[in-house]
């Protein structure tokens, strides 16, 4: 499978700490994630794998890996958005903390990189799309706010984000609330989407890519069954939605695919923390449940 080569990470803090089963919150205020020499493996967003084996190198800014403690991405200096975003979903991770809304750049991308702003987004036809959406990070306000930052951001057309990506979304937690823990990545592929004002490429005077698609996989375990859960009969969904309008009412499941056609759509390494033999079985399936 396709891998792309690493790039510099930029670690969590210790406000929130994870195991591969459990989420512990804290009582304070969290602050944006600074960098420091953490490892992947200390992440349970990452429990199933680094789809691009992203790396500490910040002289390639294309695989930028950022840990933060409410999730975990890959992140494109030159496309000003994310490549991928990996989170865990649990009912540790769910409450009835408000929307915060509070859309800002995330001041722990690199001295001297464009530092994406929501205003770049202003009157560009395209929603703010979140990948790691607001609703999945409700036990407290500080964790909601953490998805509101734009390297958790990317160009949606409103028809994909307020139709069937989000009632995808809205099913995700349905499946937390049965008993279930969930592992997601989701991201954006090509290049050109289709708004309310059309046809673009690039938002910001070129700064932040529109991609023509976007992707999402999700991995659904027993609850507190870690990585040693999955087992050949473990339901994976995979979707891969055009970014355009006119599909608000389409349902999503009419753009299920395996994952192995979103690797070789994205270059990307999915559950490479699985065994080869259990891979196989997984990501040839096309979900139908």
């Amino acid at each position: 499978m396709l891998l792309l080569t690493g790039c510099a990470i930029a670690s969590a803090t210790e406000s929130l700490s994870f195991s591969s089963s459990e989420t512990t919150f804290p009582s304070q205020t969290v602050a944006q994630s600074t960098p420091s020499a953490d490892t992947t493996s200390s992440s349970a967003h990452l429990l199933l794998g680094n789809p691009s084996d992203a790396k500490a190198d910040v002289a390639s800014p294309e695989n930028y890996l950022m840990i933060k403690p409410e999730y975990a991405l890959s992140y494109s200096r030159s496309k000003g958005i994310p490549n991928w975003v990996s989170w865990q979903l649990s009912q540790a991770w769910q409450g009835d903390a408000p929307r915060q809304n509070n859309f800002r750049s995330d001041t722990t991308l690199p001295t001297g990189w464009y530092r994406v702003t929501t205003t770049n987004y202003t009157y560009s036809g395209f929603d703010r799309g979140h990948m790691t959406a607001s609703e999945d990070r409700t036990a407290i306000i500080e964790v909601n706010s953490a998805t509101f930052l734009m390297t958790n951001i990317l160009p949606q057309s409103p028809d994909n984000n307020r139709g069937p990506w989000a009632v995808l979304e809205e099913y995700c937690r349905t499946l937390v609330k049965q008993g279930n823990d969930l592992y997601i990545i989701a991201g954006g592929s090509g290049i050109g989407g289709i708004g309310e004002n059309g046809s673009m490429s690039t938002l910001a005077s070129g700064r932040i890519t529109v991609p023509a698609n976007t992707w999402k996989v999700v991995v659904v375990l027993p609850a507190g069954g870690g990585i040693g859960g999955i087992n050949n009969n473990t339901r994976v969904i995979a979707v891969n939605m055009p970014n355009s309008q006119g599909i608000r009412t389409t349902d999503w499941r009419s753009f299920r695919t395996s994952v192995d056609q979103i690797e070789a759509t994205t270059g990307y390494n999915f559950l490479s923390n699985v065994s080869e033999a259990l891979q196989e079985t997984l990501e040839s399936k096309v979900d139908t449940q």
